[in-house]
């Protein structure tokens, strides 16, 4: 088995690779990054990348169609990730996450690819009731981030058959230790938050719900989208990945953290707007789909993996959310120091970017 993962150097990444050769060691794992956060590194014991055959570097915007040839599988993370970065670059969120997502997948169809796997999102739902929501629900994207998840949805359904089966991961809310941690995360932003300064400080009411996953967890139910048949789902599919028990209130999460660090001080904003982004969603489907590929990890068994991880990291810096564990506020650097531009490619020569960062661009 060929397996193609583009956006392998970000926060899912690593675990995702990491899935994959224990489950298929003899098969043939490539990542395809553009490096934006390589050297984001968070007490990883070994590079993530040396678990793959080959690391190539590029943008997806551009990548060549030979790079899907052979090709068994894909799974397309490559994304900007976030509501902040997706803000503030609204058109190359568009571009990214949704124009390159259907370009590849054409391309990986002619190529006699058998199974595309996009990680999509939750967050499509928007502001919605109290009831859990289920793949049928009616989609209010609030965001460019959740936006573009939306109508990539849509151009790959008329994709799918003659030998293409697409599965869309509509992920729940990420949480967890990685070798590339973000704290952009309402979890590892709490977490965060007690063992740097011993107070949470929840920015809304506490009130909005969020199911979470675990990345862990996001690379089990991967491991199972890149076999998926059409018996099992479908040509196209798309579908919850989480679990019905880690739907929470904000509020919710803030206490559990606060119970794993005791002394830890929450505060709620009272006189913050309401957040529109709340949602809780039902994980049926993907539970009857899937069920050799549950989620494993428990909120707890999340918090206090995050503890463990960044008290080895000697981790104590109360400003984290000005720093370079914020994914925008990497972004910002690298534009900063004129190494990326506006639509966020680089702009020095490949030469000299790699003679920095010590990669060796293909």
């Amino acid at each position: 088995m060929k397996i193609l993962i583009t956006g392998n150097m970000g926060y899912v990444g690593p675990d995702v690779v990491s899935q994959l050769r224990a489950t298929y060691p003899e098969a043939t794992l490539i990542g395809y990054d553009m490096a934006y956060f390589a050297t984001s590194l968070t007490n990883a014991p070994f590079l993530p990348e040396s678990k793959l055959d080959q690391q190539l570097f590029g943008d997806v915007r551009t990548m060549p169609a030979e790079v899907l040839e052979g090709m068994d599988a894909v799974v397309h993370l490559a994304a900007i990730s976030n509501d902040p970065m997706g803000n503030k670059f609204e058109e190359v969120t568009l571009d990214v996450n949704y124009r390159s997502s259907i370009r590849i997948a054409e391309m990986a169809k002619a190529a006699g690819v058998k199974n595309y796997v996009f990680a999509s999102s939750c967050s499509m739902y928007g502001a919605a009731s109290e009831q859990a929501k289920t793949e049928d629900s009616e989609l209010n994207p609030l965001t460019a981030y959740a936006r573009s998840k939306v109508a990539s949805e849509k151009e790959l359904a008329p994709l799918a058959g003659d030998g293409f089966t697409i599965t869309c991961l509509r992920f729940a809310t990420a949480c967890g230790m990685s070798d590339r941690l973000r704290l952009d995360l309402v979890l590892n932003d709490f977490v965060a938050g007690a063992i740097s300064t011993g107070k949470i400080t929840i920015l809304s009411d506490g009130t909005p719900w969020r199911p979470l996953i675990h990345v862990k967890d996001m690379a089990r139910a991967i491991e199972w989208a890149i076999t998926r048949t059409p018996e099992n789902g479908g040509e196209f599919l798309a579908v919850n990945a989480g679990s019905n028990e880690w739907n929470y209130q904000v509020k919710e999460l803030a206490q559990a953290v606060a119970e794993v660090i005791p002394g830890t001080e929450v505060s709620v904003n009272l006189e913050a707007a309401p957040d529109k982004r709340s949602y809780r969603v039902n994980f049926d489907l993907f539970k009857a789909l899937a069920p050799n590929h549950q989620p494993q990890v428990s909120l707890k068994q999340a918090i206090v993996e995050l503890r463990e991880g960044l008290t080895q990291m000697g981790f104590k810096d109360g400003d984290f959310r000005n720093s370079q564990l914020m994914r925008l506020k990497v972004l910002n650097h690298l534009q900063e120091i004129n190494a990326i531009d506006e639509q966020l490619q680089w702009q020095r020569s490949a030469k000299k970017v790699a003679e920095e960062t010590e990669l060796e661009i293909a």
